[in-house]
């Protein structure tokens, strides 16, 4: 599945700022001058060039060939590898244990949660640190981000879990920061000394008073979803009736809504997106053709569901000139709303 990938983090504004951010916190805290910084699952390579790389080493590991092979053309250096232990074991010779390690919106894809905890306490220094940044299960479950739940997400963390998975491999998670992008994230360091921050322990008291180990929100979840749904549904239905539709975006976890509420192509007359890899292609299971975004513009379509809401500020701010004119967006998650 990933061999062949069309997700690019260049595509958004909001990622590379966001990356810029992130790579200098990691790099003035973990990095000496010199030092190697290994990204699992790096993309495009937008995160490792943001770091200064007149004053450290980076190294990319993706196994999408295509999206690598752009990496590479870009000056990023990018093995076209799975991550694991036997990879981890070869960089470490060729190039130096690395003192950080970054998984970034890669980590709740991975199957072999294990292997890949093998593979950084291989490549990692006695003091070096493992960053990983994915979506919130308490930020999943409180913003009915229902559609953040799909076939390349395979775990969906708590701070608890992280810390029982790096306790298995001699670990420790020593602190903790929770982050907006892609509808409420956490950004975990895990090294094998250090003491947790009180920010583990805040969200692990959390975690706790909500009863999330034992399952107690999720009934409540199950029924938010099938509330947003119903209220979605209907807001659709009734623009459709009168007007066509379009959507905006793309993503993978746009599919689980459109399927889950059963949009298809007698609802949206057809989705845009920035991303070249995606046009002329079809959602799956909907069917919905994917067009440019200047296609949008051109239309007379006024209504248009925003599927990467998670980026909401972002593409209303791009869309001026769609909104100037009349158009409007409905943001489904967490409650269907027009702005």
């Amino acid at each position: 599945m990933f061999r062949n990938y069309l997700y690019v983090s260049g595509t958004s504004d909001t990622i590379p700022a966001h990356f810029a951010a992130y790579a200098k916190d990691v790099a003035e805290r973990f990095v000496p001058k010199g030092g190697l910084v290994v990204e699992i699952g790096s993309n495009d390579g937008t995160l490792l060039r943001a770091f200064d790389r007149g004053t450290v080493r980076v190294l990319g590991v993706e196994p999408a060939r295509n999206i690598a092979a752009m990496a590479n053309a870009a000056g990023i250096p990018t093995l076209e590898e799975f991550f694991g232990e036997a990879i981890a074991s070869e960089i470490a010779v060729k190039h130096g244990r690395a003192s950080a390690i970054i998984g970034n919106n890669v980590v709740a894809h991975i199957d072999d949660l294990h292997g890949l905890m093998n593979g950084v306490t291989a490549l990692l220094e006695d003091r070096g640190v493992f960053v990983a940044e994915f979506p919130y299960l308490v930020d999943l479950l409180e913003k009915t981000a229902y559609d953040t739940i799909y076939h390349e997400h395979l775990s969906y963390f708590s701070v608890a879990s992280v810390v029982d998975l790096a306790s298995r491999h001699g670990m420790r998670l020593v602190d903790v920061r929770r982050v907006g992008v892609h509808g409420g994230s956490i950004r975990v360091f895990i090294s094998r000394n250090g003491e947790s921050s009180a920010e583990v322990e805040n969200l692990l008291a959390l975690e706790s008073s909500i009863g999330l180990r034992s399952g107690r929100p999720l009934a409540p979840f199950v029924e938010t979803v099938h509330r947003q749904k119903h209220d979605l549904v209907r807001l659709l239905a009734e623009i459709r009736s009168r007007r066509r539709l379009a959507g905006y975006g793309a993503p993978a976890k746009g599919n689980t809504l459109l399927n889950f509420c059963g949009i298809d192509r007698t609802i949206l007359d057809f989705i845009v997106d920035r991303s070249s890899l995606k046009h002329g292609l079809l959602t799956p299971g909907t069917h919905i053709p994917v067009e440019p975004p200047e296609h949008l513009l051109a239309s007379d379509i006024r209504d248009t569901l925003l599927l990467a809401w998670n980026f909401a500020d972002e593409i209303l701010r791009q869309q001026d000139a769609y909104r100037s004119r009349g158009g409007r967006f409905i943001v489904p998650i967490p409650t269907p709303v027009v702005v």
